[in-house]
């Protein structure tokens, strides 16, 4: 592999990981790896994690693999292998969620950003797109335009510049915007709270807290001053780290979302949904504590 080569590896040398991506590289000593596959998410997740000594993520890479690359290092002696890959999704998740201080998710699928003439394109073809499917719709002629969609995509995974895609799709040009702006109104008026590009809290008729994922209820936590019900929240800085826990009335974890919130809507959604709320820091004493006891995360 050389310098320039975009794709992610995982290079063992004794004890030792080294991390390329991208031209870049980073050396680590886990105390060992952690094999696993989360089938209760659509589509499942897998992949390796580097896990320190107290049991938290240093680095993260979701990705598909050969067990033998694994398990040399395993049988050498130096770093050893955790397969969890057939334990319950929610003790996986929540041993993701653990963060080690400079964590870090490696993606083993290199980010395509367009430039400044491909941006131009794509929001000229969109616009177009809007004005040709507004012409066939005022025509009554929907099905052409069901026809000519199905088509372009056709065209789009042959040629692989899926980044046209929009063309075919020009209401997405308009309804991400306004569905973000409607989100970033509710966390306003303390209806939703959102985390900084992951998910976000909403609470059903009063009784249930709703952890979403984009459009998908991925935890949903009966609230009530009862052990095992969502009772308080608590946003957290650990070092570097940040994120958000769900306790009972025990104090005992229920749900981790690592990630940046902000008080001042955390309060706001506390205060309309009758949930208690603490906001400070908290030593890796705490921090293990809580991260080892948590029933399940949206790591």
């Amino acid at each position: 592999m050389t310098d320039d080569d975009p794709t992610p590896a995982l290079l063992f040398d004794g004890p030792t990981v080294t991390v390329s991506e991208s031209g870049r590289s980073v050396t680590l000593t886990p105390n060992r790896l952690y094999l696993y596959r989360d089938e209760e998410q659509e589509p499942a997740v897998e992949g390796v994690a580097l896990l320190d000594a107290d049991g938290l993520v240093m680095l993260d890479f979701p990705s598909s693999w050969d067990d033998v690359e694994l398990r040399e290092p395993a049988a050498s002696g130096t770093i050893p292998l955790e397969d969890v890959r057939k334990r319950p999704g929610p003790q996986v998740r929540a041993v993701l969620a653990g963060r080690a201080p400079g964590w870090r998710r490696v993606s083993d699928r290199p980010s395509r950003r367009l430039t400044g003439r491909r941006k131009a394109i794509v929001v000229c073809a969109a616009i177009l797109g809007a004005a040709v499917m507004a012409y066939l719709l005022s025509s009554g002629l929907w099905f052409a335009w069901r026809g000519l969609s199905v088509f372009g995509r056709i065209i789009l995974d042959v040629i692989d510049v899926k980044w046209l895609a929009v063309a075919f799709s020009p209401a997405l040009l308009v309804v991400r915007p306004v569905a973000g702006w409607i989100r970033r109104r509710k966390a306003g008026k303390g209806a939703i709270l959102m985390s900084a590009g992951g998910p976000y809290l909403t609470v059903d008729h009063a009784e249930y807290l709703l952890v979403h994922h984009g459009d998908v209820v991925v935890a949903r936590l009966r609230t009530g001053p009862s052990r095992r019900q969502a009772f308080s929240l608590l946003l957290y800085r650990y070092e570097s780290l940040t994120g958000l826990f769900v306790l009972d009335m025990d104090g005992r974890a229920l749900h981790h979302i690592p990630g940046r919130w902000s008080a001042e809507n955390a309060n706001r959604f506390a205060e309309r949904h009758d949930l208690l709320l603490s906001v400070h820091r908290i030593d890796r004493s705490e921090y293990l504590d809580l991260v080892r006891s948590v029933q399940d995360a949206s790591p």
